[in-house]
């Protein structure tokens, strides 16, 4: 590891000021610490935003699920109030790496990062969430812009996403087993407006929403009208672990899973 600054300030209002000047944020440092040691990032001043008591709430406001950018995992996945009103996102928290990493990765850390195949987008894009920053409010819609890019600008921090809660959502990850990130992740979600149905792990460019299975469910909500849309393999990812064409598999059975398990 090479030389650098530490700072931990106790506030959001001097962490900003820090990041503002261009130092680099880190929350859980799941994937910062690790890039820095390989000499991927190399920033010269890291502002620990552990210490920040307003980042670390969980709470109900109106229909909405609000989480602080700075909550845990396994917080997450523990909460009673998530698990009560939005229990498949506790359900995903609880899926996300080992324990280890539950008890240092970071709700907001994650979101910022837009790792392709990271669960939390899915849950944000699905849930048609929104995420507030010390500048702004984006929804989810407009904050992923592809692979590890999102629409924060330099020094802007998250403090929270507010995820409206559903008439009834699920979360099914095929995991691949060595890092357990998805190879394919499947959030499905009956909301007010309709259905919604965000992908990740298949695309190297992120996470997304696939609307002809969307469509389809609205018209029926039933294994059978997901089985029968075509999944496009195309724009999605072959490497080591599974092909386009396996992963393009896997949407439509996991899709096809997910609305059988909310039937049930």
């Amino acid at each position: 590891m090479y030389a650098f600054t530490y700072e931990r300030p106790a506030n959001l209002s001097d962490a900003t000021k820090l990041t503002h000047a261009g130092a680099q944020a880190l929350a859980g440092g799941q994937t910062l610490l690790a890039s820095m040691k390989q000499r991927l990032s190399s920033p010269e001043t890291l502002v620990d935003l552990s210490k920040i008591a307003e980042l670390k709430d969980i709470k109900l406001e109106g229909q909405s699920i609000v989480i602080g950018a700075m909550v845990k995992h396994a917080q997450v996945a523990e909460s009673d109030l998530v698990k009560t009103h939005l229990p498949s996102l506790a359900q995903l928290a609880g899926q996300i790496g080992d324990k280890q990493v539950r008890a240092m990765g970071t709700l907001g850390g994650s979101v910022a990062n837009n790792d392709p195949s990271a669960c939390y987008p899915s849950a944000v894009l699905a849930l048609g969430a929104t995420v507030h920053t010390d500048r702004r409010s984006i929804a989810a819609e407009d904050f992923f812009q592809g692979m590890f890019t999102t629409a924060l600008e330099s020094g802007e921090l998250i403090k929270s996403i507010s995820f409206p809660i559903p008439k009834k959502a699920v979360y099914l990850k095929f995991k691949q087993q060595a890092s357990r990130f998805a190879m394919v992740g499947v959030f499905l979600a009956q909301t007010a407006a309709g259905v919604r149905v965000a992908i990740t792990g298949a695309s190297s460019q992120g996470v997304f929403r696939h609307h002809g299975l969307e469509q389809a469910l609205d018209k029926s909500f039933t294994p059978e009208a997901a089985a029968a849309v075509p999944i496009d393999a195309s724009d999605l990812n072959t490497d080591i672990h599974a092909s386009a064409q396996y992963r393009a598999h896997l949407i439509s059975v996991q899709t096809q899973r997910a609305v059988q398990h909310l039937l049930g």
